[in-house]
């Protein structure tokens, strides 16, 4: 049976996008070059590239001999995309219910407890 197509990104594809989304497009050579470690060949970022771009997340256009890529999602896109690959897996599509559990595991710091509160005092207002 042929594996169910992905619409977020996996670990390996996510180290590419994020060279990308910081130089805006790159050749595979230069993506190499720019990854954090561990470091991967060539032939491996080339080919996570092709699977990259069959799935719509990047595209290249041919300059000289070498394939530019460029991304065709933006971070925050991809961000929201996993999340909400998140919610439905484990949340019952509630976002209440990740926060809830995010906040219950780790202790926000002072700006983003200020943050929150601000945020519930402004659903408050607006279901009054």
């Amino acid at each position: 049976m042929a594996r169910r197509r992905s619409d977020t990104l996996t670990e390996a594809e996510l180290r590419l996008m994020e060279v990308l989304w910081d130089q805006g497009s790159a050749t595979v050579a230069e993506v190499t070059a720019k990854l954090p470690p561990p470091p991967l060949a060539y032939n491996s970022v080339l080919t996570t590239m092709r699977i990259l771009e069959r799935k719509g997340f990047v595209a290249h256009e041919e300059v000289g001999r070498a394939f530019v890529y460029r991304p065709l999602i933006a971070r925050d896109d991809a961000a929201r995309s996993a999340v909400g690959h998140l919610l439905s897996r484990f949340f019952d599509n509630s976002a209440g219910s990740l926060a809830l559990r995010l906040i219950a595991s780790e202790r926000p710091s002072e700006d983003e407890l200020q943050r929150l509160k601000a945020l519930i005092d402004g659903y408050e207002e607006t279901s009054s």
